[in-house]
């Protein structure tokens, strides 16, 4: 408290969101004679291919006419649907989740939020992935959760560089990031490499917390293998949501499950410190809950198919158009979610200093290439190089 005020320290922290918010307001839209897309945001109902199906928006509309769910849902969200996402992720368990295990969320970013949250004490430390999903290092900024930084290694799929991980764990570390299918870089996790990052969670005894936000959203070589199947080596948080493969990210309806068929978490009173927190946390519409049963009961495969195999397509157009830049190159072809990441050779381009000039400049079309220059960007991860980030459109 200061002269009778509340002083709340902002993280300064540049946030990617920011960058994009400044760049999008500095935009003639007068001058520029073609709209610029925002690349920036993962909204699939930004483009005309990506329409969520008949099912999931009469299932909304049903449970609204009925005007039996107008009223308050319990904070950790509706009977029916904690069970109905339990049934749903079961599928691809070697166990049976139960309606307890599950909790609902305004969105996977509320998820996210509720996972730092009830994990911070003093002096914790998350380990979480770079290129990364970057509400993770924000959220943890205002818990005071020290944010510790693995490499992806683009040479290998954006695997996790697992002896990083054993680099950078200690007694204060108390969970590892996974996000898979990966954003912003389009891998998929074989199974084998999951079951190594389990176990290097399980040697450090820290848990995982596996984001599946693009679950199942997977068109390459690997299929999607839910990090829960692990849930027996080492207690996951699995995050997820409606948002992608049902098309309806402004629904924010997302969920938290506890994968933890040993019960540690139970036996750490953490599921009592999540049930307070959630007391406190408002979720989505109750009327959005009410029909998640149905969506995910009556929704047909052909539309998981039908988008699968766009994305598939347009990834394949996106990453040849990329190799037809000489100033960017792709270190893998996406093989899921609706990200690619390329890498900027910034020494091809005249009076381009990183990747955020270059985008600043790009939305004004003063790009100008130099080819006469050669190659020698550098593959340092920690640099501006691997910083471009598109959506398939």
């Amino acid at each position: 408290m200061e002269n009778g005020t509340m002083n709340m320290e902002i993280p300064t922290n540049v946030t990617i969101k920011g960058i994009l918010g400044t760049l999008m307001a500095s935009i003639d839209e007068q001058k520029n004679k073609k709209r610029v897309i925002s690349l920036g945001m993962g909204d699939p109902t930004a483009y005309s291919c990506f329409t969520t199906n008949d099912n999931v928006q009469d299932s909304v509309v049903e449970t609204l006419e009925s005007q039996k769910f107008n009223g308050y849902s319990p904070t950790v969200g509706l009977l029916q649907t904690r069970k109905a996402i339990s049934e749903y992720l079961s599928l691809n368990l070697p166990y049976k989740l139960v309606e307890d295990d599950v909790y609902i969320t305004a969105g996977c970013s509320q998820a996210i939020e509720v996972a730092i949250s009830i994990l911070a004490r003093p002096n914790a430390n998350i380990l979480v992935p770079k290129p990364g999903f970057p509400i993770y290092e924000l959220c943890a900024a205002f818990r005071n959760v020290e944010i510790r930084h693995f490499d992806l290694l683009p040479d290998k799929g954006w695997e996790v560089d697992l002896e990083a991980i054993d680099a950078l764990s200690d007694q204060n570390t108390v969970a590892i990031v996974i996000i898979n299918p990966g954003n912003p870089c389009g891998n998929v996790y074989s199974y084998q490499h999951l079951k190594k990052i389990a176990e290097a969670a399980k040697k450090h005894k820290i848990l995982v917390i596996a984001d599946e936000v693009y679950g199942h959203l997977a068109f390459g070589e690997n299929p999607f293998v839910p990090m829960g199947v692990f849930g027996s080596m080492v207690p996951v948080l699995t995050l997820g949501s409606l948002s992608k493969r049902w098309l309806v990210p402004g629904w924010r309806l997302g969920w938290l499950v506890t994968t933890d068929p040993n019960g540690i978490f139970k036996n750490a009173k953490t599921v009592e410190r999540m049930k307070k927190y959630f007391d406190i946390c408002g979720g989505p519409a109750t009327f959005i809950q009410a029909a998640v049963p149905r969506i995910l009961k009556d929704t047909k495969e052909v539309f998981f198919t039908k988008t699968l195999c766009i994305l598939k397509q347009t990834s394949d157009i996106c990453f040849k158009k990329i190799t037809e830049i000489p100033c960017f190159t792709c270190p893998q072809k996406p093989q899921g979610a609706m990200a690619v990441m390329v890498k900027l050779n910034v020494s091809l381009l005249k009076d381009i200093s990183d990747d955020i000039d270059f985008c600043f400049q790009a939305s004004k079309r003063r790009i100008r290439d130099t080819p006469s220059r050669s190659y020698s960007g550098s593959k340092k991860l920690g640099s501006h190089n691997f910083c471009c980030r598109t959506i398939f459109s």
